[in-house]
């Protein structure tokens, strides 16, 4: 099966089982919107849950906030997002279609690296355990062909952009062939910028005037930084601290895809870390190490993940790096940590005329903070969960499975409750301890159906244990407790259950590794 293939039906599987739909799906959807389903909407909260306890109850220096989504205008001026928030776009003239410039040369450079992996893998089932893939890269023409053309071309993208060379783009987009996916056609525009802002207007809606202009914002950290002293004095908060808030945020994405990793209506989880100047550095270096750690903690697998630093600095940062997550469409970007200096404050404290400082009482100085900034999508936490634990499985009598293993305290349902007849006083036992373990647990009752088939649903879903009342739980008060992952099964007691299902499903477990 193909990344391609795979992808699909990971889309496919997301619908059918309650992750996630398109949005206004009987109107045909509306482009780059979805919504989250029974599950997903359950999966997504055990995510935010996740976040939120590992910045704000894990440390006592950090605290939360939710800020309103629309926000005075003038905020977007001093954050720099009305001059500088915007996408390099092209359009083909044949198929009258928009593409983003820099996406277009990134997919370029990707079909480049996919010819990588490919003789990669033709060398490893050529010589087998003999393989030496170091030495297979260092050596290989066709290998070292792909890999020059691929960093020839990111060396170009990277001076033209950070440079706003549009010509240049272009011309490096006619120089690779790329030809537009629709038509096949070169004929392409000249690269322009498009900003991302949605724009709409508050108070009287006949009134055109640009006072009445307000934007969706398309971050939720200004809503921290436009709250710093109100935060700072109130919660009597001593530098170093950091503010919390997990939020919608809005951009009008021309080339929105890849299912949710790209949308136009989103969900973001950001924490902005204010300290002294000058020991930004040192702050921005525990970021990395504590966000990555994060990720690993949920255990699907710490090559799944890398750092890569920013070549091209936002005009607020002075360091930044991306943690990518392997996607099956490729690494790619999950959480962003920035050092983003005193911009933030100390613009908010011109365009405002308020003055935004810390005086410390330990040296009697007074500075604006400097701001490290951790910013994870939780959309595309979402996405990358659900393609790690995406599996379709052959088992060992021949018939197959489709299977979540999503880390067990993420998991939308953790426990699925199943009698195995509706007969002999089964179905009410079930419901006992289905009313015992819902307090602490989602758990779902299923009586419908062979035991099998309801194993394989619950499979889909994701839940981690199956537990079933059977014909021996009325003779020894014990059930069947299956395992998702191995299938296995064991007799465990019913007062027991609680406590056996909760060593494997808290998220509490998965802050104690933190």
């Amino acid at each position: 099966m193909t990344h391609e293939e795979l992808f699909r039906n990971i889309v496919a599987h997301a619908k059918e089982y309650g992750f996630v739909f398109p949005s206004s799906d009987i109107y045909d959807g509306l482009g780059a919107v979805y919504d989250y389903g029974e599950y997903g909407s359950e999966m997504k909260n055990n995510i935010k849950r996740y976040w939120w306890d590992a910045m704000v109850r894990l440390n006592e220096n950090i605290v939360g906030i939710d800020s309103a989504i629309f926000m005075h205008p003038k905020i977007w001026q001093a954050s720099g997002h009305v001059s500088a928030f915007n996408d390099p776009l092209i359009d083909n003239k044949d198929s009258k279609k928009r593409y983003r410039a820099d996406v277009l040369l990134e997919d370029y450079i990707a079909k480049e690296e996919a010819k990588i992996e490919k003789e990669v893998a033709k060398g490893r089932k050529r010589f087998g355990d003999s393989f030496d893939e170091k030495k297979f890269l260092a050596t290989n023409p066709n290998v070292l062909r792909a890999r020059a053309k691929a960093d020839e071309v990111h060396s170009k993208m990277t001076d033209a952009l950070n440079k706003n060379d549009f010509a240049a783009l272009r011309q490096l987009i006619i120089d690779c062939d790329i030809v537009c996916p629709i038509s096949g056609t070169k004929n392409w525009t000249d690269v322009r910028q498009f900003n991302l802002m949605f724009r709409t207007q508050i108070g009287n809606a006949s009134d055109d005037s640009l006072d009445n202009i307000i934007y969706l914002r398309p971050e939720t950290a200004q809503g921290i930084f436009v709250n710093y002293l109100n935060v700072q004095k109130s919660g009597r908060m001593k530098i170093p601290f950091g503010v919390a808030q997990i939020g919608k945020a809005f951009r009008n994405e021309i080339v929105a895809r890849q299912f949710i990793f790209r949308m136009r209506e989103f969900e973001q989880m950001e924490m902005e870390f204010f300290c002294k100047p000058g020991t930004e550095m040192e702050w921005f270096s525990y970021w990395k190490k504590t966000r990555l750690a994060w990720h690993q903690a949920l255990g699907m697998g710490n090559d799944k993940y890398r750092f890569h630093d920013h070549e091209k600095l936002a005009h607020y940062a002075n360091a930044a790096t991306d943690i990518e997550f392997e996607f099956p469409f490729g690494f790619k970007e999950l959480e962003g940590i920035h050092s983003r200096t005193d911009f933030d404050l100390g613009n908010h404290s011109k365009f405002s005329g308020k003055k935004i400082q810390y005086f410390d009482p330990d040296t009697n100085e007074t500075y604006t903070p400097y701001c490290v900034e951790t910013s994870i999508g939780l959309d595309r936490m979402f996405l990358s969960i659900l393609c790690n634990s995406y599996c379709e499985e052959t088992l060992p009598d021949g018939e197959t499975r489709v299977v979540l293993r999503i880390p067990a305290p993420l998991a939308p349902v953790k426990v699925a409750v199943l009698p195995l007849v509706k007969k002999d006083e089964l179905p009410e036992t079930a419901q006992k301890i289905m009313n015992e373990l819902k307090y602490d647990f989602n758990c779902q009752y299923e009586e419908k159906d062979s035991i099998g088939r309801r194993y394989r649903r619950q499979d889909a879903i994701g839940t981690p244990f199956c537990i079933t009342v059977d014909n021996q739980t009325p003779k020894d008060d014990t059930v069947t407790v299956r395992d998702r992952d191995t299938m296995e099964q064991q007799r465990v007691p019913i007062p027991e259950l609680h406590d056996f299902i909760s060593e494997k499903v808290t998220i509490n477990n998965l802050l104690r590794k933190l």
